[in-house]
């Protein structure tokens, strides 16, 4: 994303509360230990594909009107359990029964896959139980500000017993998880740190809680999980990958988005940098140094991706927190005082980590990402949401699309956008992006070839497949698209008439 071009009004949007769902942790004791239930979810999925997740889903009016018909679901957190009932009856094929949980019969599985609102009737029918004996609410959790949407979710726990004794679990009636895994949380956790893995950030930060409070509770997890249901949570780390921890931060940016992701990148346990720490209010700033100093490491620096306004601090008050050296591009260095210039291809050791620095003009002169095996942390190359605007002035067209196909040749394991969630499927997502922006640049081009000469008319027939893009941003990036094509000799304007080269 960028700064919202002047004279384009972008006011509006406003945050909606958050939506309320939940995710059920499911464990046993397995032949080595306590171990957790985690399903692989498709990579068709919108939210999270190709990681490994719990079971879960949004609270609906089926499960408002399950609290109604069952005495049992008549507790503050009534609708989430329905709602977890229900979801672990469609993705599993499971219902909790006491101290175990039981196949649900297959036709009535079908029919809640079918449609949800079937669960209902075969639960007063008793086809499909509800019981809610040792069912533990381990807490609540509002997701962070990354997109337009955000959920209250609720995590709940329950105890299947014996592994023995676990029913073998069905996935072929569903398209949510492609496969399922028991594992230790330790196991999921070492294989999440060596990038072996992908793991959603709510499921690491439980799986932490679970290893610490383990240690106090005999490693047994049925003690564990009560220890923690009674505990008052406290704030905890949002980690897209082992070494790459995120903190959301207010900033007038394009919307919806209404935040930046600083991004504390390096080893855990040593050395790490502090990304785009764009605060501009205290409260911010004083949640940056609460996240500083949760973090096990040392922080050795500041660095930032670009000079953008919403990636930039107000250094005054981001010194009060931090006496650190401030890194950046050259062209950065235009911006903020700058005590060390990156350059393409420098190796940054943070503790056992190495980062990779890039430079990647196209959005912004001087744009910089790093690279690691954990990903790449991508600046305003891409965004996790939204859409990400080449200012006329300083960015250029036709490198932004070079230095996304240079990017997408790296294959990293994930993306860390400044802008929306982690990004699961990197080459899905540059792949995107190179073939909209392509067609969009060959589109106006072709414009100008057929006799179009304004502005104006350029961009009704560049953008005659979006009616609903926003009139003064597609006016804006058509501009950008027309003045790449003049650097690069395939058009030429005069006074604002565009005109084709000719060979």
């Amino acid at each position: 994303m960028s700064e919202v071009p002047e004279g384009v009004d972008l006011s509006g949007f406003t945050r909606k509360p958050p939506r309320p769902t939940a995710t059920m942790t499911l464990t046993r004791d397995g032949p080595k230990g306590p171990e957790v239930l985690l399903g692989l979810r498709s990579e068709t999925m919108a939210a999270f594909p190709g990681y490994w997740a719990f079971t879960g889903g949004g609270v609906s009016r089926v499960d408002s009107a399950a609290v109604e018909s069952f005495s049992v679901l008549e507790v503050e957190h009534g609708k989430a359990i329905a709602c977890i009932l229900r979801e672990t009856c469609e993705e599993l094929g499971l219902a909790p029964n006491g101290d175990h949980v039981i196949s649900i019969d297959e036709s009535a599985r079908f029919d809640v896959i079918k449609d949800k609102t079937n669960w209902l009737p075969h639960a007063e029918d008793c086809t499909i139980p509800v019981n809610t004996d040792n069912i533990r609410i381990l807490g609540h959790r509002i997701t962070p500000p990354f997109g337009p949407i955000q959920f209250d979710n609720a995590f709940i726990h329950f105890h299947c017993g014996d592994w023995q004794s676990v029913p073998d679990i069905d996935l072929e009636p569903q398209t949510e998880f492609d496969e399922i895994m028991w594992a230790s949380p330790k196991e999921i956790l070492e294989r999440w740190s060596n990038h072996e893995i992908k793991v959603a950030p709510p499921v690491i930060s439980i799986l932490m809680e679970f290893i610490r409070v383990m240690k106090f509770s005999n490693n047994d997890i049925q003690e564990t999980a009560n220890n923690i249901s009674n505990r008052k949570p406290g704030r905890q780390s949002i980690l897209f990958a082992y070494g790459v921890e995120v903190v959301p931060i207010r900033t007038a940016t394009l919307p919806p988005a209404d935040h930046t992701n600083c991004y504390l990148i390096g080893d855990p346990d040593g050395d790490f940098i502090i990304v785009d720490p764009a605060v501009r209010y205290r409260e911010d700033m004083e949640n940056l140094a609460d996240a500083v100093e949760r973090h096990n490491g040392q922080p050795i620096a500041i660095a930032f991706t670009h000079s953008h306004g919403d990636h930039l601090a107000d250094m005054d008050l981001l010194k009060e927190a931090f006496d650190l050296p401030v890194w950046g591009s050259d062209y950065t260095s235009k911006s903020v005082i700058c005590d060390r210039i990156l350059n393409d291809g420098d190796k940054l050791t943070l503790g056992k980590q190495t980062w990779e620095v890039l430079i990647t003009p196209g959005h912004h002169p001087g744009h910089t990402c790093f690279l690691s095996d954990a990903g790449l942390v991508a600046g305003d190359m891409v965004a996790g949401f939204g859409t990400i605007l080449i200012p006329p002035g300083t960015g250029d067209m036709d490198v932004y699309i070079e230095q996304l196909i240079r990017l997408r040749e790296i294959e990293a394991h994930l993306l860390f956008p400044s802008h929306g969630p982690v990004i699961a499927l990197p080459n899905k997502k540059f792949s995107y992006y190179i073939k909209h922006r392509k067609s969009r640049h060959d589109k106006v081009l072709e414009a100008v070839r057929n006799g179009l000469s304004s502005l104006d008319e350029i961009t009704t027939k560049a953008y005659d497949d979006t009616p609903d893009a926003h009139p003064g941003l597609a006016k804006d990036q058509t501009l950008a698209h027309l003045l790449s094509h003049e650097k690069q000799g395939r058009l030429s304007n005069d006074d604002s008439r565009w005109y084709a080269s000719i060979d």
